[in-house]
């Protein structure tokens, strides 16, 4: 491609110019496609399940051994995200966020009926009515 500059053309390579001296062609990206959330096969780890109930209103019973201060804590909030480790929880009525640590939990409670998804075998225990969700879970069967 030639670029003017004042009254002089000049060849200037499109790319990345390499050790070898040669010029490496610029690459496109690619679009990349959102993937739907998806359980590992026979697995029902308690993140899924949070997952699986992400927006809804969960009150989370943890105990902190050896605090003087909170040896015992409860939250309430809206499931905002969950880990291997950690949920996150964002409480509606201060705006607060809280990250809580799986290692300090106890057990978890909500007010209305949960998600639920538990493939055995050939056998799928759930009880999702969403027909999206299940079939975006079934199809990763």
């Amino acid at each position: 491609m030639y670029q003017q500059y004042g009254d002089y053309r000049q060849n200037v390579p499109q790319g990345f110019l390499q050790p070898s001296g040669s010029y490496l062609p610029p690459q496109v990206p690619q679009q990349v496609q959102p993937v739907p959330f998806v359980l590992p096969r026979e697995e029902s780890y308690i993140e899924n399940i949070l997952r699986l109930n992400k927006g809804k209103v969960a009150t989370v019973y943890m105990t902190f051994e050896n605090s003087k201060e909170w040896p015992s804590k409860i939250f309430k909030g809206v499931i905002e995200a969950a880990g291997r480790d950690h949920i996150i929880l964002s409480d509606q009525t201060t705006g607060m966020r809280y990250v809580l640590l799986m290692v300090y939990l106890d057990f978890i409670t909500f007010d209305n009926e949960i998600n639920y998804y538990y493939p055995i075998g050939n056998e799928i225990v759930t009880n999702i009515q969403d027909p999206v969700l299940l079939n975006t879970l079934k199809g990763a069967q």
